[in-house]
């Protein structure tokens, strides 16, 4: 299992940067409002995957997103991928409607043609009302603990029960198509847990998959006040021991802990390096 050396603390964010890729990484991040640790873990112990994540901040400080895409497949090319969508994170980096954003996404996977296509998961958190705007192209659901009630539960919207985990299509699968999202007020203290399916196709030696029911189920069972280590014991939990099968394909978890601390205020020299990263100055 990768891990981060135990004095490295948490990478800290800066406007206008976008963090991440398509490679192994155990990494804590800080940002504002938001503390998150993304933990991928590439098949086969395979330097890269088609798991592909990224965070960024915009140049205000006020906005944070979180992109996990997992491309079908197990790499191949989503190492071009990668870069596109960097590409175009950097150009939505300031928007807090992500529709468009999807919107870009689904063009350039229809273009490859072939079939290939990809589930998508996005997440803005806009720091001056707490809320976390959601975008779920085909992607399994969020978990979200609500701090105040002490409870997980699925991150989804307000719909039918029948309705509610049926969600926007895959990325690549139709052109154009157009990309609903909604938004939740979060609380202090409150975590939100995105994941590919590899999580929940994990299996016991009877082959039944844990599904998104059993991952909730097991999410209940590890300490929420300990953070740091969430990812690493669910993974344990869904995909260890005598009896449990990880599933043969790419991993990758990112857990939110959402802080509420304010953006910072800026010195004179910060929001001239801020401004030079918009105009393109600075590489992004």
């Amino acid at each position: 299992m990768l891990s981060s050396p135990p004095e490295a603390g948490p990478y800290v964010v800066q406007c206008m940067e976008i963090w991440g890729g398509n490679e192994a990484v155990d990494q804590a991040l800080s940002m504002t409002g938001i503390d998150a640790w993304v933990y991928s873990r590439p098949l086969a112990g395979h330097a890269s995957g088609g798991d592909v994540h990224y965070v960024s901040m915009c140049g205000g400080g006020k906005i944070v997103r979180f992109a996990l895409m997992d491309v079908a497949g197990h790499g191949g090319s989503a190492s071009d991928l990668a870069a596109k969508l960097r590409a175009l994170m950097r150009k939505h980096i300031n928007r807090l409607n992500q529709a468009g954003f999807a919107a870009a996404l689904n063009r350039e996977f229809t273009a490859l043609g072939g079939g290939q296509f990809a589930t998508a998961l996005l997440t803005s958190y806009f720091a001056p009302t707490d809320q976390l705007v959601v975008l779920n192209a085909g992607h399994p659901p969020p978990l979200w603990y609500r701090a105040a009630v002490r409870a997980w539960g699925f991150l989804e919207p307000q719909a039918p029960g029948h309705l509610r985990r049926l969600g926007n299509i895959p990325l690549g699968i139709i052109e154009p198509t157009e990309f609903e999202q909604f938004a939740v007020q979060l609380g202090p203290g409150d975590l939100v847990l995105i994941y590919t399916d590899a999580l929940i196709e994990s299996a016991s030696t009877d082959g039944e998959l844990l599904g998104s029911d059993g991952l909730l189920e097991l999410a209940g069972r590890i300490d929420p006040s300990r953070p740091h280590e969430f990812c690493k014991r669910l993974v344990e939990a869904a995909c260890s021991g005598p009896d449990r099968k990880p599933a043969d394909d790419d991993l990758t978890l990112i857990l939110l802990l959402h802080t509420a601390t304010d953006p910072p205020e800026r010195s004179l020299g910060d929001t001239m390096k801020v401004i030079a990263r918009m105009l393109g100055l600075v590489k992004v």
